[in-house]
C-alpha cells in the first residue's frame, strides 16, 4: 500500500480545511493547490466536510484529500465513500484500530502520549499524528521518544503555528506539520483566498 509520506512527496505542511459550505471549502483547496500543494486534508467538524471532500476531489483533481477526524468505524465508512485518498484520525482505541487495519488508504492515526504511539505501533501504524502537539510534550516530547520508538514518524497538529513549526521540522522523526493557520477563519470570511495562497507558500518552505 502507499504510504502517507509517499501522498505528501516533500510536502512538509498539511494543510487543514475546515469549512461552513462547500464553495468555502472548495475555494479554499483551490487557494493551496495554487500555492504549489499536492494534499490537503478536510476535518469531518461540520456537516459540509463530507459534500466538501467530493466537490475539491472534482473541482480540484490534481489534489489528494484526506479526511480527518475519523473517531470510529461509521465515519470512516463515510470517509471513504466519499473517495477520501488517506485518513486521519485524533486519537486511537483497539475498536478503531481493527477497523483502520482494514483500510485500503494510507492512515495516520492519532496519538498524544507513548501508550497510544505502543497501541498503534502494535496494529502496524509506523506514521502517526501527535495531537494536541502544543498539549501533549510538543516538539521536546518528540525528540525525546524518538531513541524509544526508532520507527515511527509523525505529523504533530494542534498548537503548530508559523512561529513554532521549525522545532518540530528540525527533528529527524518529523515528517510534516499539520494546521488551520494557513486558512484562519477570517480570511475565509472575508473571501481573501490571495492570503491563504501566501501563507502556504511560505509555510511549506523548510
Amino acid at each position: 500500500m502507499t504510504r502517507f509520506t509517499e501522498l505528501m512527496s516533500g510536502q512538509t505542511l498539511l494543510p487543514l480545511i475546515q469549512a461552513d459550505s462547500v464553495d468555502q471549502g472548495v475555494n479554499i483547496a483551490k487557494a493551496m493547490a495554487a500555492a504549489g500543494l499536492g494534499l490537503v486534508e478536510v476535518v469531518l467538524r461540520t456537516d459540509a466536510s463530507l459534500a466538501t471532500i467530493r466537490a475539491i476531489k472534482e473541482a480540484v483533481p490534481s489534489l489528494k484529500v484526506g479526511a480527518g477526524t475519523v473517531i470510529n468505524a461509521e465515519i470512516l465508512q463515510q470517509a471513504l465513500d466519499a473517495g477520501v485518498d488517506f485518513i486521519v484520525t485524533p486519537a486511537v482505541s483497539p475498536l478503531l484500530l481493527e477497523s483502520l487495519k482494514q483500510c485500503s488508504v494510507p492512515v495516520v492515526p492519532g496519538v498524544s502520549n507513548t501508550a497510544d504511539i505502543l497501541l498503534a505501533l502494535e496494529a502496524g501504524f509506523t506514521e502517526q499524528k501527535l495531537f494536541p502537539a502544543s498539549l501533549s510534550g510538543g516538539a521536546p516530547f518528540l525528540k525525546a521518544v524518538s531513541t524509544v520508538f526508532q520507527s515511527v514518524t509523525f505529523c504533530p497538529t494542534g498548537g503548530v503555528n508559523a512561529q513554532n513549526k521549525h522545532e518540530y521540522l528540525a527533528l529527524d522523526n518529523v515528517i510534516a506539520v499539520g494546521g488551520t493557520w494557513v486558512a484562519p477563519k477570517e480570511w475565509v470570511e472575508q473571501e481573501n483566498w490571495q492570503a491563504i495562497t501566501d501563507a502556504c507558500v511560505e509555510a511549506n518552505k523548510v
